[in-house]
């Protein structure tokens, strides 16, 4: 049996001398499941997903991603099995200004060759997110939706193992959230991926295959609650 997508063991994380964030005794996502994450503003979200990526260093406990002990990388190990193995809609887009949407969108390929797929593959997944037409712009000149569908499309490029998704339809109108969504599900589902989605919206978790509240397993905010 194959070790799971992810797996925290008594995981503790705080910025600098700040209060502690994160006190996870136990995580587990299976490969291939895909999950839906939820907790108030400041309850420890987006800095779980950048420890998952690799973004995020000097949490005490066991992270492991796809089997790799995350813990025991370098800097650029990280960087690679990120660039390799794992799909980022970051919560701010991480765009690179001077490049234009169709460097944006190959940009994973071209720095992880595992990961590279043609230029007809990114115009496809870019058709499919209403962008195609923007290919050739700067991405600054771009509304927060449109960047924010960029995004999505650079993350699914190349079936990424690992899709994690940090607030990706918070811009996006009701149809293009859609549209997105079904093609987050389809390509999970063709090439097996696991999906960790966050997002404040409920009415998106029934499309799980479950949901969970950060809430529940993250032992600080409680703590921190209960005072």
């Amino acid at each position: 049996m194959s070790a799971p997508a992810i797996a925290l063991r008594d995981v503790r994380f705080s910025y600098r001398s700040g209060p502690e964030i994160l006190d996870i005794p136990e995580l587990t996502i299976a490969r291939g499941e895909r999950v839906f994450l939820f907790g108030p503003s400041g309850s420890g979200k987006t800095t779980l997903l950048g420890i998952l990526a690799g973004i995020l260093t000097g949490f005490t406990g066991s992270v492991e991603v796809l089997g790799r002990d995350v813990s025991k990388m370098s800097g650029s190990e990280r960087d690679a099995f990120r660039g390799t193995h794992l799909g980022y809609i970051f919560q701010l887009f991480n765009l690179i200004p001077y490049l234009t949407v169709e460097e944006n969108i190959t940009l994973p390929g071209r720095l992880h060759p595992a990961r590279a797929k043609n230029i007809a593959e990114a115009r496809a997944v870019a058709k499919r997110l209403g962008i195609e037409h923007l290919l050739g712009r700067a991405v600054t000149q771009l509304s927060v939706g449109q960047q924010q569908r960029v995004a999505a499309a650079r993350a699914l490029l190349g079936a990424p193992e690992l899709l994690i998704a940090d607030e990706p339809t918070s811009s996006l109108d009701f149809d293009h959230r859609e549209r997105f969504l079904e093609l987050l599900f389809e390509n999970c589902a063709l090439s097996n991926s696991t999906l960790l989605f966050v997002s404040h919206d409920r009415s998106l978790a029934t499309k799980f295959d479950r949901q969970l509240s950060l809430l529940d397993f993250n032992r600080a905010h409680r703590t921190e609650a209960a005072v």
